[in-house]
């Protein structure tokens, strides 16, 4: 099970410090995970230059050139925000029993380890 889910705010834990041109202690929202590499995609988190190839759109505008982009950062290097103190935190699952029409259910649910909040 995911700890880490799209949506999610989370800060970067580790890397060089943000005013040494590194990221560590920026906060982003997921825009992507990729679960089969663990990692995932913050905004405004880990941008890089890439230069693609100059064509010719269907209009006749040029494309192309150096763009700036997020590149994927692993998932042990992002903690979760807790939505109370807004400080990264732990994520755990409590269990509750919830009864719909009829049918009792069990299901987890995600719960920030310092406050105790539901995420």
């Amino acid at each position: 099970m995911a700890k880490i889910k799209k949506g999610d705010l989370v800060q970067v834990i580790t890397g060089a410090k943000a005013e040494r041109g590194g990221d560590r202690g920026k906060q982003g929202k997921v825009l992507k995970v990729f679960p089969e590499t663990n990692r995932v995609l913050v905004e405004g988190i880990n941008r890089v230059t890439k230069h693609t190839k100059v064509g010719q759109s269907s209009r006749g505008s040029k494309t192309g050139g150096i763009e700036v982009v997020e590149a994927p950062i692993h998932v042990s290097n992002v903690a979760v925000v807790d939505p109370e103190t807004k400080k990264p935190t732990r994520v755990g699952y409590r269990t509750e029993t919830v009864t719909k029409d009829g049918r009792t259910r069990t299901v987890r649910i995600r719960v920030a380890k310092g406050s105790g909040k539901d995420l």
